[in-house]
């Protein structure tokens, strides 16, 4: 896979698992581009490099919404954040 298809698919799943713990990227972005922007392209970055994407994308098929995200996630943590604030 390309460097730009891995990204774009990066970039989906982490939209997708945003959206299912109910957080509207979006949304933050647009409030303030530049913090958020770059938090988002550290995100898509980090997805880029997990090993289970076909796992996570598989997930999102299946669910539609999520408690949490799942331990393998390498945005556990700052999506666990988004959600809190």
């Amino acid at each position: 896979m390309g460097l730009f298809a891995k990204l774009g698919r990066s970039s989906d799943l982490v939209q997708g698992m945003a959206s299912r713990l109910g957080i509207d990227y979006g949304e933050m972005v647009s409030g303030d581009p530049e913090a958020q922007g770059r938090k988002y392209m550290r995100a898509v970055l980090r997805c880029s490099t997990c090993r289970n994407q076909d796992g996570c994308s598989d997930l999102q098929q299946e669910m539609s919404e999520l408690a949490e995200a799942p331990s393998y996630c390498r945005n556990a943590q700052l999506l666990a954040q988004l959600r809190g604030s």
